[in-house]
């Protein structure tokens, strides 16, 4: 190679890093919790995941809540059915990030009653009533704080934020 071919190839090589560092940088600072112990609360809106299948449900919670917490989001876990009306208003509304300004960091675990009800009892998230909001323990299994069915028709989400939101404030204030 020639000189001239060796001087082109280390500008390029250091063009690269210059860039490779410039883009970790960026990555650092925009990510929930960089440059801080405490997460970042993210400002990505409310979201529903839907809870695996099978597997014991403290250990799924576990997992769901630490992942949530690493990116600055707080975890509820939240059992509904698709027969039941202020289940679906509440998961619909989600969806559509009507709820992103009452909830920028939530992120509900979804679980199926008719399909989880046995593990999901097991694990202390049972309720007379649905939809069920449950703010998990760091064990993973299910607390006190929580919230237990709605009305029907169009006053269903309306009637849930504000519980929703207590029981969100009330493991803040625990957690302080």
């Amino acid at each position: 190679m020639s000189g001239h071919g060796r001087n082109r190839a280390a500008r390029a090589g250091l063009i690269l890093c210059f860039a490779a560092l410039l883009d970790c940088s960026r990555e650092e600072t925009s990510r929930p919790g960089a440059g801080s112990s405490a997460a970042r609360p993210a400002a990505l809106g409310a979201e529903v995941v839907p809870a695996p299948e099978g597997g014991e449900v403290p250990a799924l919670v576990q997992e769901a809540r630490d992942r949530a917490r690493r990116e600055g989001r707080e975890l509820v876990v939240y059992v509904g059915a698709s027969w039941c009306e202020p289940c679906t208003r509440f998961h619909d509304a989600v969806k559509a990030g009507q709820l992103d300004a009452s909830f920028p960091a939530l992120r509900l675990l979804e679980f199926d009653l008719d399909r989880d009800h046995d593990r999901l009892a097991e694990a202390g998230y049972a309720s007379e009533m649905i939809p069920l909001f449950v703010v998990p323990g760091a064990d993973g299994r299910g607390t006190p704080l929580r919230v237990e069915g709605s009305v029907k028709g169009d006053r269903a989400v309306d009637e849930i934020v504000p519980r929703l939101a207590a029981i969100l404030a009330r493991a803040r204030a625990a957690a302080r």
